[in-house]
C-alpha cells in the first residue's frame, strides 16, 4: 500500500506562469494550474480526468 503526505501548495507566480504557457488540451484553467504544479513540484495528481492525464505529468487513480 502506498502513503500519502498531503500539505498546502501556495500558488506562485512560477507556477501560474507555466500554466499559461501549457497547451490547451484541457479547457479548465485550474486544472492546467494544478498540472504546472505537480510538474514544477515533482509531485503527482490524484485524479480520474484523463484530460490531465495527457499531459506529461505522473497521475494516480
Amino acid at each position: 500500500m502506498r502513503s500519502f503526505e498531503l500539505r498546502w501548495l501556495p500558488v506562485t507566480g512560477e507556477h501560474a506562469i507555466a500554466a499559461a504557457v501549457l497547451p490547451r488540451v484541457h479547457g479548465d484553467p485550474w486544472d492546467r494550474m494544478l498540472v504546472a504544479q505537480a510538474r514544477l513540484e515533482g509531485i503527482p495528481i490524484l485524479t480520474a480526468d484523463r484530460g490531465i492525464a495527457s499531459y506529461e505529468v505522473e497521475t494516480i487513480w
